[in-house]
C-alpha cells in the first residue's frame, strides 16, 4: 500500500498541511498541488512530495485525497477549469475529506462512476493540532471493498477510522455532528452573557457544569474564553457557519423541521456579520458581548 501514488489538493490548509505530512512520513507517494501559499507546503516538498500545477495534473495517481472547505470548492476541484474527473484515469478513488452537501456528494459520485472512477466521502473531526499528530477522527462513506482498499491511508493519518454507511453516509454524519458541535457551543456563549448580565460567577458555572452530564470538551473550549483564550477551538467561525447551513438543506431535504438548526446558523451568522467570521468559534463569546453589553472575557 505505500507504494500507491497519492495526489493531494489542500496541503495547504490547517487540516491538509497535516494530513499530507503524516502520509509523507508513512512512505506513501505523494504529489500536490501547489497555489498561492507556498510557504505552507515548503516543508512537504524538502521531504520528498512532489509537485503539480493544477488537479488535471494528478490523473495518473491511484487515489487523490481533496482537503478543500466545502461543496462549492469540491465541484471546481472536479469539474471546473483544469479539473480532475476528465483526467482521471479509470481506477482511482478519490477521498473527499472536507464537508460536503451530501446531495452533491451523490450527484459527483454518478458522473465519477460514469468514469470507472470512484468517489469516497471521508470527512474529518478535530482539528489541526491532531491532523499534525496524526491523530484525526474521520468517517467515512463507502461500500466495504472500497473501504477495505483505502483504510491503510486513513491510518497514515487518523487515530479513529468509522466506516459509518455506502456513498454520502460520511458526509451525512459529519453535518448532524457539526450541528450537534455548534449548538453546545452557542448555547454556551448565550449562557455566558445571560450569566454575566444576572450578575453570576461565571466561573462558579463552569465549576457546576464540570461536574456533570453537560460537560463536554466543547464546553471547557468555551469556557477558557474566561480567561481571555479563544483558541480552545481551532475552527474557523465561517466554516461552522457553512456547515450548519449544509445541516438545514439536508434537514429541508428530509422534511424534517430544524427550529434549532436555524436557531444555531442565526447565531453563527450574527457572529459573522460583527465581524468575527474569520476567527475560531469561541468568538461567539466576542460577539454575545456586543450584543448583550456584558463582560465576559476579560478585557484587552
Amino acid at each position: 500500500m505505500p507504494q500507491q501514488h497519492i495526489g493531494f489538493i489542500g496541503a495547504s490548509g490547517l487540516m491538509g498541511h497535516g494530513i499530507a505530512k503524516n502520509l509523507l512520513a508513512k512512505g506513501f507517494r505523494l504529489t500536490l498541488t501547489v497555489h498561492h501559499n507556498r510557504e505552507r507546503v515548503a516543508d512537504l516538498l524538502a521531504n520528498g512530495a512532489q509537485e503539480a500545477r493544477a488537479p488535471d495534473a494528478l490523473g495518473d495517481c491511484d487515489v487523490v485525497i481533496l482537503c478543500v472547505t466545502g461543496t462549492p470548492q469540491v465541484e471546481e476541484c472536479l469539474l471546473g477549469e483544469n479539473g480532475l474527473l476528465p483526467a482521471a484515469k479509470a481506477g482511482m478513488v478519490i477521498i473527499d475529506t472536507s464537508t460536503s452537501e451530501p446531495e452533491s456528494t451523490q450527484r459527483l459520485g454518478a458522473q465519477c462512476a460514469a468514469r470507472n472512477v470512484v468517489l469516497v466521502d471521508a470527512p474529518l473531526a478535530r482539528s489541526a493540532p491532531e491532523a499534525e499528530a496524526g491523530k484525526l477522527n474521520t468517517m467515512v462513506g463507502a461500500t466495504p471493498e472500497v473501504f477495505a482498499r483505502i483504510e491503510p491511508i486513513f491510518k497514515a493519518y487518523c487515530e479513529n477510522i468509522f466506516h459509518v454507511g455506502g456513498p454520502s453516509a460520511g458526509h451525512t454524519i459529519k453535518l448532524l455532528n457539526n450541528f450537534v458541535a455548534q449548538a453546545i457551543c452557542t448555547a454556551s456563549a448565550e449562557a455566558f452573557a445571560v450569566g454575566a448580565k444576572a450578575g453570576v460567577d461565571l466561573r462558579e458555572l463552569v465549576r457546576v457544569i464540570s461536574a456533570g452530564g453537560v460537560n463536554s470538551g466543547l464546553f471547557q473550549a468555551m469556557a477558557k474564553t474566561l480567561d481571555g483564550d479563544f483558541s480552545g477551538l481551532t475552527f474557523e467561525l465561517d466554516n461552522a457557519r457553512k456547515d450548519v447551513r449544509y445541516y438545514g438543506h439536508l434537514a429541508e431535504t428530509m422534511v424534517v423541521p430544524a427550529p434549532v438548526g436555524q436557531a444555531v446558523h442565526q447565531s453563527l451568522s450574527i457572529a459573522s456579520a460583527l465581524g468575527h467570521g474569520a476567527k475560531y468559534v469561541p468568538a461567539l463569546v466576542t460577539a454575545q458581548e456586543q450584543l448583550s453589553g456584558a463582560r465576559i472575557a476579560p478585557a484587552v
